[in-house]
């Protein structure tokens, strides 16, 4: 028996077009992979869709996908991620197996176990519960049970999860549940994290199968491609990583304490390689002695990048920041009634410009109230004449 095992496509996730566009195209390719391989079935591990109610065209190009695969007499067994799971238990998975595309596992639930069922694939038996949004799938995974005998099967558990046997999870405060507490199974088929995580436990293959295309700018820095699995059961089991490349990234990080020659600096490194038909990660981070993040003409970089003919550009700014002033604020109660002073000195530094002495007095004459008796157009006049004295404008 062969079988596929992809998990993770969150179609429709990109708000780039280009790359919703790529991660659509990924999932097509790993489609027409499994066809041309002939596997029997295929696992979907959960978030198929990066909603539960995605678009009509993402629902269109998805529907096209499962045909083909109908078409082709691959059978698909379906369980919902913390994506496109819904609490009403409502989702287009549902739409899909109805349409006879999917089979989703099912199972029984009450307030002491949760009672998973087969979906029967000859001597296969695949036992599926979904994901949940925050980690909620955890309580009941620690009391899924299987009343079907072990020996007389190859049982598949497919899990939309996080388990505590992932090292670099071991120290992150979500929940997570050990593979000691679900039942034995011949194929763990997870999903979930977008890790590369194909490890054994206890002599079983425990596999995390996606994404079948990265979904953020750290994961296409770490992972550069999607992949899936293909799993070939012959008296032993054979697994093969199938990795999707159809766009390169290239990763630039650049390191700025000056922000006025930072353009030329940013460019300077962007010319070093070929960006045709790539995407472009940027990362600028750094503590800015000189000049403003706003002295950085991402514009121009960013034109600069188009006119190389790249397929995207992405950037991460979110570690470069601007050097603490010399003025610390302290809020000693005695002091309280000098705070906006300190705050507009403070802002003076960072930004200077002619204009700054004008702040005080403008707040002043704001800071005025309504008279008993004043109409709100007499107090209105009151203010704006009170403005243009400060500013000197004679109306």
């Amino acid at each position: 028996m062969k079988f596929a095992h992809i998990a993770d496509s969150h179609l429709g996730a990109w708000r780039q077009p280009e790359l919703q566009e790529l991660n659509t195209e990924s999932f097509k390719q790993a489609i027409k992979i499994c066809i041309e391989e002939k596997v029997d079935f295929i696992l979907f591990a959960g978030d198929l869709f990066d909603s539960a109610f995605p678009s009509i065209e993402i629902l269109k190009e998805t529907f096209a996908e499962f045909k083909k695969l109908k078409d082709a007499g691959i059978k698909s067994y379906v369980i919902a991620g913390s994506h496109d799971y819904s609490v009403s238990g409502k989702t287009f998975l549902d739409v899909l197996e109805k349409a006879g595309f999917c089979k989703i596992c099912e199972y029984e639930e009450n307030e002491e176990e949760a009672i998973l069922k087969p979906l029967k694939h000859e001597t296969f038996h695949i036992y599926g519960y979904p994901g949940k949004k925050s980690g909620l799938e955890v309580p009941s995974l620690k009391k899924i049970k299987i009343q079907e005998p072990y020996e007389n099967n190859f049982r598949i558990l497919m899990l939309h999860t996080t388990i505590s046997e992932i090292k670099e999870m071991e120290n992150l405060p979500i929940e997570k549940v050990s593979l000691d507490e679900v039942p034995p199974a011949d194929y763990y088929a997870l999903g979930h994290i977008h890790i590369k995580f194909q490890e054994e436990y206890k002599g079983k293959p425990v596999i995390y199968g996606g994404p079948t295309y990265p979904n953020n700018f750290k994961e296409l820095k770490d992972l550069m491609y999607g992949y899936f699995y293909i799993v070939d059961v012959e008296g032993y089991t054979k697994i093969t990583k199938k990795e999707i490349k159809l766009k390169d990234p290239i990763y630039f990080e650049i390191k700025l304490d000056d922000a006025i020659n930072g353009t030329q600096k940013i460019l300077l490194e962007l010319q070093k390689q070929d960006l045709k038909d790539k995407i472009i990660l940027l990362k600028v981070h750094g503590t800015l002695k000189q000049g403003k993040q706003s002295d950085i003409n991402y514009k121009e970089i960013q034109e600069y990048i188009e006119k190389q003919g790249a397929y995207s550009f992405l950037k991460n700014t979110s570690k470069l920041e601007t050097a603490k002033t010399d003025i610390q604020i302290e809020l000693q109660t005695k002091e309280k009634e000098k705070i906006e002073e300190l705050l507009i000195k403070k802002y003076e530094i960072e930004n200077p410009s002619k204009l700054n002495h004008l702040i005080l007095p403008l707040m002043e004459s704001l800071n005025k109230d309504k008279q008993e008796g004043e109409t709100a157009t007499t107090f209105e006049k009151r203010i704006l004449g009170e403005m243009n004295k400060v500013l000197g404008v004679e109306l």
